[in-house]
């Protein structure tokens, strides 16, 4: 009975995905339109249960920070910057398709870390843990989906603000039953 239980767990294959990239953070409301930018990473333990959908707890990382200029170029005092350690998990879901997998994703999370949103509307200056709303689109390439190249963002209420990033990672199998 005790072998029969341990063929009947619904994970079905494991791995480590390992993404680096250009993050950026961005105020709700800016009358300059101003994006501030800086850098990204993040690990994922991939949890597979199908081949269309798994479940991703992560912990990664998000430097941005002001270089008081809107998108334009012009100057700004509008900022958004942010240095947060990311912890969370999240579920994605795929199209099972070799070489180029579509993907969405959606979970729960934690920043930890310095937050500071400066806008005529707003004026955040924060430290702490706050919660936070990960959402990525992207693909999954290569004839065993192990790259993969998306945008990912963290939506922020608390600090008025979303810190995101375009990242490309690769998935490395742990020791998977065949």
């Amino acid at each position: 009975m005790t072998s029969n239980l341990v063929e009947a767990q619904f994970i079905k294959e494991k791995s480590i995905n390992a993404q680096i990239g250009y993050g950026i953070s961005v105020p709700y409301n800016s009358i300059d339109e101003v994006a501030d930018d800086g850098f990204f990473a993040q690990g994922e333990l991939v949890l597979k249960v199908k081949s269309w959908i798994e479940f991703r707890p992560y912990a990664g990382f998000i430097i941005t920070s002001s270089n008081g200029e809107d998108l334009n170029g012009n100057p700004t005092n509008e900022k958004a910057e942010t240095k947060a350690f990311l912890l969370g998990g999240k579920a994605r879901v795929r199209a099972p398709i070799p070489w180029v997998a579509p993907y969405v994703e959606i979970g729960i999370g934690t920043s930890i870390g310095k937050f500071e949103t400066l806008t005529a509307f707003d004026n955040v200056d924060k430290s702490g843990i706050i919660s936070h709303i990960p959402f990525s689109l992207g693909l999954e390439l290569g004839k065993n989906n192990n790259v993969d190249l998306g945008l990912t963002y963290y939506f922020q209420p608390s600090v008025k603000q979303y810190a995101g990033a375009f990242s490309v990672g690769i998935t490395f199998p742990l020791n998977n039953k065949k």
